[in-house]
């Protein structure tokens, strides 16, 4: 009986959290501010605790995680409409780093030294701060970095080149499955993906996935049953 609840709780907390997050946003799966973090982990270990309480009534970690995610959806509301709150509540951009001045207050503020301030260099790929007009670090704890003019890579502008418009490629198959309002957006009808298909001699069934490129032709992969043991990265 103690095992039943165990399991029908934690498939209700799994369901709530889920329905928590959605309610809360992706922010909360990527870019974390604070409080979005501390929210997240408590918000997680009160389901645990709900799943496997054996005593005492659920409702009581329920109600808690929903107090937090309402606190947690009234504070994102704020922000998107008060830059004042936006300020206090989420925190704003540090400079740390600007026209070969490191700013040693703000990453004391930051709580970094320089060590961690060049790591973090390091692993953008700026080995040489001098390649660097500023350093940023934003209100979710990660540096923002802009390369100095004469060490950024060179674009198709620099050049005077213009090149063509890029845009995303629908999907229309996947998993042998015709995707049929992707395939109605690129101003295509299933006659034409039929058409395709036959001339990469590909049948539905064998397609994992197809696409449409911009210029309105089909890339296709096909399913592949045989495994295969080479790895160029060994």
């Amino acid at each position: 009986m103690e095992i039943l609840k165990i399991i029908l709780t934690s498939l209700g907390s799994v369901v709530l959290l889920f329905i928590l997050t959605k309610l809360m946003g992706n922010k909360q799966m990527s870019q974390l501010s604070m409080f979005d973090y501390i929210n997240g982990i408590t918000i997680g270990s009160i389901a645990a605790e709900m799943a496997t309480s054996l005593e005492g009534d659920f409702l009581y970690p329920m109600t808690a995680m929903l107090v937090y995610a309402a606190s947690a959806i009234c504070i994102s509301f704020a922000t998107c409409k008060s830059v004042r709150a936006r300020r206090i509540l989420t925190g704003k951009p540090l400079i740390l780093y600007e026209n070969g001045r490191l700013y040693d207050k703000n990453l004391l503020r930051a709580k970094l030294d320089v060590n961690e301030f060049l790591v973090q260099c390091r692993v953008s790929g700026y080995f040489d701060i001098s390649a660097l007009e500023c350093v940023y670090l934003e209100p979710n704890g990660k540096m923002s970095f802009l390369p100095a003019s004469d060490k950024r890579p060179m674009i198709p502008s620099d050049l005077g080149l213009l090149p063509p418009k890029e845009s995303s490629c629908p999907n229309v198959v996947i998993d042998g499955k015709v995707m049929e309002e992707n395939l109605r957006i690129t101003g295509n009808d299933r006659k034409w993906l039929d058409k395709q298909l036959h001339a990469e001699g590909a049948r539905l069934s064998e397609v994992a996935l197809a696409f449409v490129t911009p210029d309105n032709s089909l890339t296709v992969c096909k399913k592949t049953a045989t495994p295969t043991d080479k790895s160029i990265f060994e």
